[in-house]
């Protein structure tokens, strides 16, 4: 079963703005392929029963309404852009992408935090379904597509993925991941997608043929 990024939500949420996303460093780098470092990042996370869409939009329903002010503030941000005072609590800004993962007959459905934020400065969640959570730094592998995300363009990049790091000699860590970072008014042919699988730290030798980066590079 495949796992699922789903960022087209939040994208849309945001318009035409620019939306951060995780910092890393590319690895290593041979097109359409990439390895990149993610530092550890703190996520906001909710878990939603039923079928994969639905859960999905209730989801993202849930963790937006935290960043937009339903929270209870408990910490004081400067007010300077992105981030801004809410009535209600704090505004958190957005980044990209929203998360989509399996877990048993639910979904657990998560937004990666600004990178300013950590567990004991991001206001306390008021919706008891919310849950923050630090996640380690990590070595993800990469293949970018664009076009749709259907089962059979899903199937083929994964499956060209897999082969890759099996030339490379790098050792999968975790299930396929499908990221999409565009709204849905645009037009396939020049969506950014991809397929992410998380790799053993130190498994593509950590050869640093990239540079760093901030994670919006197209």
């Amino acid at each position: 079963m495949f796992r699922l990024i789903a960022a087209t939500g939040l994208l849309s949420l945001a318009g035409c703005a620019s939306v951060a996303e995780p910092a890393y460093r590319v690895v290593l780098a041979e097109a359409p392929f990439e390895v990149r470092a993610y530092q550890p990042m703190i996520v906001a996370e909710t878990r939603i029963e039923g079928e994969r869409g639905a859960a999905a939009n209730a989801g993202f329903r849930i963790l937006a309404d935290y960043i937009f002010g339903n929270n209870t503030a408990k910490a004081e941000i400067a007010m300077t852009a992105p981030v801004t005072q809410a009535q209600d609590g704090q505004e958190i800004a957005m980044t990209a992408p929203v998360m989509q993962a399996p877990a048993g007959s639910a979904w657990v459905v998560g937004f990666v935090m600004p990178a300013e934020w950590t567990l004991d400065t991001l206001p306390t969640p008021n919706d008891p379904r919310v849950v923050l959570r630090r996640q380690d730094g990590r070595h993800v592998a990469v293949v970018r597509f664009a076009g749709t995300t259907g089962e059979g363009a899903v199937r083929r990049e994964t499956e060209a993925l897999e082969r890759w790091l099996a030339a490379k000699g790098m050792t999968p860590a975790g299930a396929p991941v499908v990221a999409r970072y565009d709204p849905p008014w645009t037009l396939p042919m020049f969506r950014r997608n991809e397929i992410q699988i998380e790799i053993l730290q130190g498994s593509p030798a950590d050869r640093d043929q990239g540079s760093s980066a901030s994670g919006t590079s197209r």
